[in-house]
């Protein structure tokens, strides 16, 4: 009886559940960067200082996986006061009327080699439409607090246009923005 009991503890015990993190964000271990071409001559980097949100992993199901992300449109930095405070007007991200980004999931297939495809609804600048993030497994484990961690880092990259965003005096190869995810997640 008691090599039974102790049986269905182990197998009840490897049986993976779909595990909730929280991306953290409190201790600066996420970052969603950007880089857009200035004027086809060269690339402006900057980063998103503000964001929050939380995604849903299972490694027997990663279809039912899900992410939430919502970015505070106001804190784009670009290492360079004047131009931060210019991109944030009406002009560019108009943060006043458009204070949020928001991503949420809606798909997401494993491929090979610790690679997935992300797809879900991005609503930036008052638009929602779908998106595809290609998503690269960093690694999980137990980290030194006692608690459980998982990280990813997805890319992608999308028309300013197809968002409403038209300024068209940046030239033509300045329409595309191009973001980095870097997702450190600690399950609740």
């Amino acid at each position: 009886m008691r090599v039974l009991v102790l049986g269905l503890l182990f197998f009840i015990s490897s049986i993976s559940y779909a595990a909730d993190y929280d991306i953290d964000v409190d201790k600066a271990h996420a970052f969603i960067d950007f880089r857009i071409q200035h004027l086809g001559f060269s690339w402006m980097s900057g980063r998103f200082n503000t964001f929050s949100g939380y995604f849903s992993y299972d490694e027997n199901k990663p279809s039912e996986s899900y992410v939430e992300v919502t970015i505070d449109t106001a804190s784009i930095d670009t290492n360079h006061a004047e131009r931060d405070k210019h991109l944030r007007g009406y002009q560019y991200l108009n943060v006043k009327k458009f204070p949020k980004a928001h991503f949420v999931s809606t798909s997401f297939e494993e491929k090979a080699d610790g690679m997935a495809i992300m797809w879900g609804d991005f609503t930036f600048f008052g638009v929602t439409k779908p998106l595809k993030i290609e998503v690269e497994h960093v690694g999980h484990g137990k980290d030194p607090w006692f608690g459980h961690r998982r990280g990813f880092v997805g890319t992608t990259k999308f028309r300013m246009s197809d968002y409403g965003m038209d300024i068209d005096q940046l030239g033509p190869a300045s329409q595309i923005i191009y973001l980095t995810l870097s997702v450190e997640g600690i399950r609740r």
